[in-house]
């Protein structure tokens, strides 16, 4: 038996891909998030420790740590990353040309 094999190519943005609202503040949130874990990582913190030097209660510290970021705006998740010894750099420029939409993106370490 041969089963139909489909493959789709993403856009990229994962959130957009599966049709979810606000897909590019949730890409964004996603990776600051990731950012915020690796953090945490590098500096050896358990999650009661992270939370104390976030100000917040270690569950949230868990649900961060997990992906739920509902309760958590753009501009708090850049506060922890500040919390946690990084600079956060804002650069804005114009798109390229041949790209139709402009689109927000998390680099660095």
């Amino acid at each position: 038996m041969t089963e139909d094999t489909r493959v789709h190519i993403g856009s990229g943005n994962v959130f957009a891909d599966l049709g979810l609202p606000n897909p590019e503040e949730r890409l964004v949130k996603a990776e600051l998030a990731s950012k915020i874990g690796s953090a945490i990582e590098q500096k050896k913190l358990t999650q009661i420790e992270a939370a104390e030097l976030l100000g917040i209660d270690q569950p949230k510290v868990s649900a961060l740590t997990r992906g739920k970021l509902s309760g958590f705006s753009t501009a708090r998740l850049l506060r922890f990353l500040n919390a946690l010894g990084n600079d956060v750099e804002i650069v804005v420029k114009p798109k390229p040309e041949d790209r139709s939409e402009a689109k927000i993106t998390v680099v660095g370490n």
